[in-house]
């Protein structure tokens, strides 16, 4: 993986700063109002109020959608049936059914042609793209095709950048000053609302509406993450693994690739497009379907910055609430329930640290979750869906680009408060949502009309700490440990070879129980993943000996926080727990800043 220039500069800082004493970092006022905007910024035309039978065009210079797959000079894929969406019998009747009518403007993507069986294929999905692809100046405005990767059945996972910067390289984007957004689509190939959305979302960046947000922020979208899903018609990647819970531990290559693409552009703003259930296990254990058009959530998991999560409060989800509510659309916090029949919990995103929500917000980003009412539902209300996120999204890139000068001192605050925090106070290993109870709407699935239920409900706005320990100075791993400091190194952290044999102050792990279990969440087992082992350990000082070759992580760098998510040993998503670190013995928790040579990096 080629290192970013400016996080290149920045890892020689930090190895520099290794024996220098931690400090703590003072804490700024709460900016209340966005800063000024340069005067050289123009305010973005408000998109047009939705007239009746107004269709969406393809992007300049494609024929319209066809029902067919569109050839692409892509490589060729390997062989894959595509998912044909037949007729679905609805899961509910017409007095449901009239809750969602379609909005008055009708979107036109590859998928959403009329009388269309199918969601846009991912040859036809690489054409619009490359439509789009104008590295070149045209005007103010500039977009370049990334190539992010290969899924596991040998499909691109493709992206468009769009920039009003003086180029399209990394480095023309540092020198805008403009923040970044990552926009992501259909991690779960049976949620198509986000996909379709987002290349309505591309062609209006790139020559359309949405151009002036340019003048302030840089964007990336990534419609589809797992084409190989979406071919399918499937939840999971090829090999059945669920990849929004593969983002700490990197086993997939869908996963991997976004881990590069945040790692490359360094966003202040990830947001997550999804869909939910809407009859299935709540028409079983509530007799009532899903009532929301979306459901939102920010990154919610032990050691987010809290200066994070107030920004996502108060300039995110406020204002995008009120985008939804403006075009007629609902919204509640996102909660999901168990596949047992027997568990009538309803929880909010779970506070683990390995979807993309939370593993981005521990990269120090406002990481969004977008859930639109989908699932089992094939085609119906599909215009809606992607209005839905439609208007969520924009509202999200208009919070960004109102907030741009206030989100760059939040963030680098935060990089130099994770940095000074090492070697002191407590981290938290391990955190848990807040039991309580709530009403929650829901639809009679006779009548359609509202049904109010009282509900055992956990919420991660307020997290509880399960497990605390002190924050190391860094951790210790062996020289058979290389996978795992690649894994780290994936994730964007500074991982240092050890060059001659030294010695540190350390607190190393004793095994007190063991067990094999499996990864959950909410929902129960995590899709596509083995068993793990859980252990129970205890923590023991002592001198170690540090033999060349082997790795030191220091928490003196921003996204320390993901060090600590993946070494700790009694979690359910550690590199031990997942046997990417095989032995107890081969890591441990320095806890004084050791005076090590370490190998020269690139």
């Amino acid at each position: 993986m080629t290192m970013h220039p400016t996080f290149r500069k920045a890892s020689a800082l930090l190895a520099a700063a290794l024996l220098a004493a931690c400090s703590s970092t003072p804490l700024p006022p709460w900016p209340s109002t966005p800063a000024a905007r340069p005067n050289t910024a123009t305010a973005p035309a408000p998109l047009p109020r939705p007239q009746p039978a107004t269709v969406v065009p393809a992007p300049s210079g494609q024929q319209a959608p066809q029902t067919g797959a569109i050839a692409s000079p892509l490589p060729a894929p390997a062989p894959l049936v595509v998912q044909d969406e037949a007729p679905l019998t609805a899961p509910y009747g017409p007095a449901v059914a009239a809750r969602f009518p379609d909005p008055a403007i009708a979107y036109g993507t590859p998928g959403l042609a009329p009388h269309r069986r199918s969601f846009t294929t991912n040859a036809e999905l690489a054409q619009w793209l490359q439509s789009l692809d104008n590295p070149g100046a045209r005007g103010p405005t500039r977009t370049k095709l990334l190539r992010l990767g290969m899924s596991q059945r040998g499909e691109p996972i493709l992206g468009l950048l769009a920039t009003r910067a003086a180029g399209t390289e990394l480095v023309d984007l540092d020198k805008s000053n403009r923040p970044t957004v990552v926009l992501i689509g259909q991690q779960h190939g049976d949620e198509p609302a986000g996909s379709e959305a987002l290349l309505v979302i591309a062609r209006e960046l790139a020559q359309g509406l949405l151009e002036p947000l340019l003048d302030r922020i840089n964007v990336v979208i990534v419609p589809r993450a797992n084409p190989d899903g979406a071919a399918a018609g499937t939840r999971v990647t090829a090999n059945g693994v669920d990849m929004n819970r593969d983002h700490l531990l990197l086993n997939t290559p869908e996963a991997r690739a976004l881990a590069r693409v945040v790692n490359d552009y360094r966003p202040i703003l990830v947001v997550d497009a999804h869909e939910y259930t809407v009859v299935g296990r709540y028409l079983q254990k509530f007799n009532a379907i899903q009532r929301y058009d979306a459901l939102l959530q920010y990154a919610t998991t032990a050691n987010y910055p809290e200066f994070l999560t107030k920004a996502s409060q108060e300039w995110y989800h406020p204002p995008m609430v009120a985008a939804l509510k403006a075009q007629g659309l609902t919204s509640d916090w996102y909660y999901t329930t168990s596949t047992n029949p027997d568990d009538k919990r309803i929880s909010m995103g779970g506070a683990q640290p390995d979807t993309g929500r939370n593993v981005n917000g521990l990269k120090n980003t406002v990481s969004l979750l977008i859930e639109t009412r989908g699932v089992g539902i094939g085609r119906m209300h599909i215009q809606r869906r992607v209005h839905t996120q439609v208007t969520a999204i924009v509202s999200a890139l208009r919070s960004t680009a109102d907030r741009a000068a206030n989100l760059e001192q939040v963030r680098s605050f935060v990089a130099r408060d994770i940095s000074s925090q090492a070697c002191r106070d407590q981290v938290v290993v391990e955190a848990a949502a807040t039991p309580g109870q709530r009403e929650l709407d829901f639809l009679d699935p006779d009548t359609g009309v509202d049904r109010s239920i009282r509900v055992e409900w956990n919420s991660s706005l307020t997290l509880r700490p399960v497990k605390t320990r002190a924050r190391p100075c860094g951790y210790w791993l062996s020289a058979s440990a290389a996978e795992a400091a690649e894994r780290l190194r994936l994730l964007g952290l500074q991982v240092m070879r050890v060059a001659e044999p030294g010695s540190a102050l350390a607190d190393t792990y004793r095994e007190t129980a063991r067990e094999t279990s499996s990864r959950q969440d909410v929902r129960g087992a995590i899709a596509g993943e083995g068993s793990i082992v859980r252990v129970q350990v205890a923590t023991v000082r002592s001198a170690i000996d540090i033999p060349a070759g082997s790795f030191y992580v220091p928490l003196n760098q921003s996204r320390a926080n993901l060090a600590v998510a993946a070494l700790e040993p009694d979690t359910q998503n550690g590199y031990f727990a997942n046997r990417l670190i095989q032995e107890l013995g081969d890591t441990a928790r320095v806890m004084v800043t050791p005076a090590l040579v370490f190998e020269e990096t690139q």
